[in-house]
């Protein structure tokens, strides 16, 4: 298992350098540049030749991305050119937001998704399976951004349930924190519910059509004692697998969802980054969301040990 650990972290490397090419070089294809934005109407050719001198921003744009991975390498991110902040202080500050979100949209999506999937399974062709196959369709097809634009009008400006935006850290006042966070959490989520909804259906109408399983049948075994015994866990490895890529979706439409509801998370640092073409700031950001998702599909092929230990690294 160590032996495994130990070749998949260094198997992140090369995909961490690959991403941080591809987003090092895209930043530097949107038009305009730091100089460009920051001098707005005061813009004259002297002035921006002296900004992008001060911030190494005339220097080859190869020599500039090895000056920015040989920090990376050493733990520095750099400077924000807007703030003058570390960006990894600037993360740290960001990151329990959308940390939070992510988690309780993903919590969201285990505890609907997986037992609704798993019932209609089990009622195939009938009522229940046909309700969660529409109320799944619904979860997909409605986009997030949508969703969360009907919720606040519906929950915030005309029931006064919740706020309309905002954040309460979890350390200042609970009630407060979850009043701020499950409807974003909500909009969130529910497009990852559907899809786990419809993976685990189908994942456990495939476990049930099996021979083991009709064999348990004959021997008198029914009901939720033959589902929870003989189908549970050996759907489990299909919706980890599914729960894991999902959290791509889950830290890329954070992005949309932190806007939305003024969430001071990543996602948000990312458009500010975006906005002012802060290069170092934006570069940290996406390379840091990619080290959470290789970090977490890390940890779901360690419990598929876990839910199947006939697997063995």
């Amino acid at each position: 298992m160590l032996r495994y650990i130990g070749k998949r972290i260094l198997g992140m490397i090369p995909v961490l350098i690959g991403i941080s090419i591809v987003v090092f070089f895209a930043v530097r294809l949107i038009p305009g540049d730091f100089a460009t934005i920051t001098l707005g109407t005061q813009y004259t050719d002297e002035a921006a030749a002296l900004l992008r001198e001060k911030y190494g921003l005339n220097q080859p744009i190869i020599i500039q991305y090895l000056i920015w991975l040989r920090g990376i390498l050493s733990g520095d991110f750099g400077y924000s050119y807007i703030s003058r902040k570390p960006v990894l202080e600037l993360l740290a500050s960001r990151l329990p937001v959308t940390l939070e979100l992510t988690f309780l949209s993903l919590l969201m999506a285990v505890v609907f998704g997986i037992p609704m999937g798993f019932w209609a399974a089990c009622k195939r062709n009938k009522l229940p399976d046909s309700a969660v196959t529409v109320i799944g369709l619904l979860g997909i097809s409605i986009p997030n951004f949508w969703l969360g634009t009907m919720m606040i009008l519906l929950f915030s400006l005309r029931l006064h349930l919740f706020p309309t935006g905002g954040f309460v850290p979890l350390t200042e006042s609970i009630p407060g924190n979850l009043r701020c966070i499950v409807m974003p959490a909500i909009a969130l989520g529910m497009a990852v519910s559907a899809v786990v909804m419809r993976s685990s259906r189908s994942a456990m109408i495939e476990v049930i059509d099996q021979d083991y399983m009709k064999m348990a049948r004959a021997k008198g075994l029914s009901g939720f004692p033959l589902i929870w015994k003989h189908a549970v866990k050996n759907t489990l490895v299909n919706v980890l697998t599914i729960l894991g890529l999902q959290m791509g979706s889950l830290l890329g439409g954070s992005v949309v969802i932190e806007q939305i509801f003024s969430l001071p998370g990543m996602g948000s640092l990312a458009l500010q980054a975006i906005s002012n073409r802060d290069y170092l700031l934006l570069q940290g950001t996406v390379l840091f969301a990619a080290l959470m998702f290789v970090f977490i599909n890390l940890i779901v092929d360690l419990l598929y040990c876990v839910v199947n230990p006939q697997i063995r690294y």
